[in-house]
C-alpha cells in the first residue's frame, strides 16, 4: 500500500521512475540520426549500423516474457540497480566502441538490461502512489516514454554535429544517477515469491494482443509515413522528421490528461474507444495530399495511441496485484514484439498500394478494441480503474 503522505525521498524515486520511463525509449532511439556518422568513424555502411535497432529491441522483447516476474523474486530494488549498472556500461561501450561488433553487441547488452527496468519501474510506481492517484501516475509515465522517443533523434543529432559517441556518453551518465534512486522492492525467495501461472490466463492474452496490435498498426508505423511523405507528397528528409515529430508530442503532453479520464471512466472502454479513433486516423494517413494534412492526421494519431497506450498500462499494472512486473513485463514483449512485425506486415501492402497498407493498418485496430472490450468486466464498468 502506497504512503499516503509520500516522504521526501519517496518523491525523489517516483521522479526517478519517471526519468527512467525516457531512458529506455531515449537509449534505444538516439541511433537513428546517427548512421552515417557511426558508420564513417567504424568503417561500415549505415546499413550496417541500422542492425543495431534489430539487435536492441529483439533482446528487450523477449527477455521481458520472464524479466519481471524473475526481478520480483531476486527483490525489485537491487534488480534495477544493477540493470542501470549494465546499462551504464553498455552505453559507456557502445560510445567508445572500436568496431561495429563491440557496438552491435553493446547495443544488444543495452536491449536486455532495458528488459529488466522498464516493467519494475512501472510496478515500482504502483507501490509508491495512493491508489486513487495511480492512473494519472502511470499517465505521467506513457508522457516520459513518449517524450524519450521523441527526443531521441534530436539530442543523437545534435551529438552528431560534434562527436556521436557524446550521445552514449550521456546517457550511459543517466543510467548512473538513475541507479541512486530504484524503486522500492526486496527480494521475495520461497512461498512469497511470484508465480508463473497467474500470468497464463486469458486476461493477460487479451491484453497482450492489445499490446502487440496497438505497436504494430500505431506505434511503430513512422517509418510507413515517412515513406509516403517522402515518395507521395516530395517531403526533403529534414522536412519529414518534423512533421512526424507531433505523434510523440502528443503522447507527451496528453499522457497525465488521458490518466485522469481512465481513472474517472474506464479503461477498457477508454482504450477501446482510442484505438478505434488511431485506427480511423491512421488510415487518413494515406489519403493525404498535402504535408500539412498529413501532419495533423499523424498528430492527432498520436493522441489516440497515447491514450490506448494508458489504458493499456492501467489494465495491465492492476491485472495480476501479486506480480505486477511479471504482468507488465509479458505485454511489454507482446507490445513492442509490434516493432519487429510491422515492417513485414505493411511494406509489401505499401509497395502494391500506400493507401491500402494504411487502411490495412488503421483497420487492425479493430482487433485491440475487441480483444480489450472481451476483457471480464468489473461489477462496475463506472470509476472501474479502482480495481482494474
Amino acid at each position: 500500500m502506497a504512503d499516503p503522505s509520500p516522504s521526501p525521498r519517496s518523491r525523489v524515486r517516483v521522479a526517478a521512475v519517471y526519468v527512467g520511463a525516457a531512458l529506455g525509449p531515449l537509449g534505444g532511439g538516439v541511433v537513428a540520426p546517427m548512421l552515417n556518422q557511426i558508420g564513417h568513424t567504424l568503417g561500415v555502411s549505415a546499413h550496417t549500423v541500422a542492425l543495431s535497432v534489430t539487435v536492441y529491441f529483439v533482446p528487450f522483447a523477449a527477455v521481458q516474457l520472464v524479466s519481471g516476474t524473475l526481478g520480483e523474486r531476486w527483490g525489485r530494488r537491487n534488480t534495477v540497480r544493477v540493470a542501470y549498472l549494465v546499462y551504464l556500461v553498455a552505453s559507456l561501450t557502445c560510445g567508445l566502441a572500436p568496431n561495429i561488433t563491440v557496438f552491435l553487441a553493446a547495443r544488444g547488452l543495452q536491449g536486455v538490461a532495458n528488459a529488466f527496468t522498464s516493467p519494475l519501474l512501472l510496478a515500482g510506481l504502483a507501490d509508491m502512489v495512493p491508489r486513487e492517484k495511480l492512473s494519472r501516475s502511470v499517465g505521467i509515465s506513457a508522457s516520459c516514454q513518449a517524450a524519450g522517443m521523441s527526443f531521441a533523434p534530436l539530442i543523437g543529432g545534435i551529438a552528431a554535429v560534434t562527436s556521436w559517441r557524446w550521445a552514449y556518453l550521456a546517457v550511459s551518465a543517466a543510467a548512473g544517477a538513475l541507479a541512486l534512486a530504484p524503486p522500492p522492492g526486496r527480494r521475495r525467495p520461497g512461498a512469497t515469491a511470484p508465480r508463473w501461472r497467474p500470468l497464463l490466463t486469458a486476461q493477460i492474452a487479451l491484453l497482450s494482443v492489445a499490446a502487440l496490435v496497438s505497436y504494430m498498426a500505431a506505434g511503430s508505423l513512422p517509418f510507413l509515413v515517412a515513406l509516403y511523405a517522402q515518395d507521395h507528397l516530395r517531403l526533403r528528409p529534414d522536412l519529414t522528421g518534423l512533421a512526424l515529430l507531433g505523434f510523440g508530442l502528443a503522447g507527451m503532453l496528453l499522457g497525465a490528461v488521458w490518466g485522469g479520464v481512465v481513472d474517472r471512466t474506464s479503461a477498457r472502454w477508454c482504450g477501446a474507444i482510442a484505438a478505434l479513433v488511431t485506427g480511423g486516423l491512421v488510415a487518413a494517413v494515406g489519403l493525404t495530399g498535402s504535408v500539412s494534412a498529413l501532419t495533423v492526421a499523424w498528430t492527432a494519431a498520436g493522441a489516440g495511441s497515447s491514450m490506448l497506450t494508458v489504458a493499456l498500462q492501467n489494465l495491465t499494472v492492476r491485472a495480476v496485484p501479486a506480480n505486477r512486473s511479471g504482468a507488465l513485463s509479458v505485454v511489454s514483449a507482446f507490445r513492442f514484439s509490434g516493432s519487429a512485425l510491422a515492417p513485414l506486415a505493411w511494406l509489401p501492402l505499401y509497395q502494391v498500394n500506400p493507401s491500402l497498407a494504411f487502411a490495412v493498418a488503421g483497420s487492425s485496430l479493430l482487433v485491440a478494441a475487441t480483444a480489450l472490450l472481451a476483457l471480464p468486466a468489473p461489477p462496475s464498468d463506472q470509476l472501474s480503474t479502482r480495481e482494474w
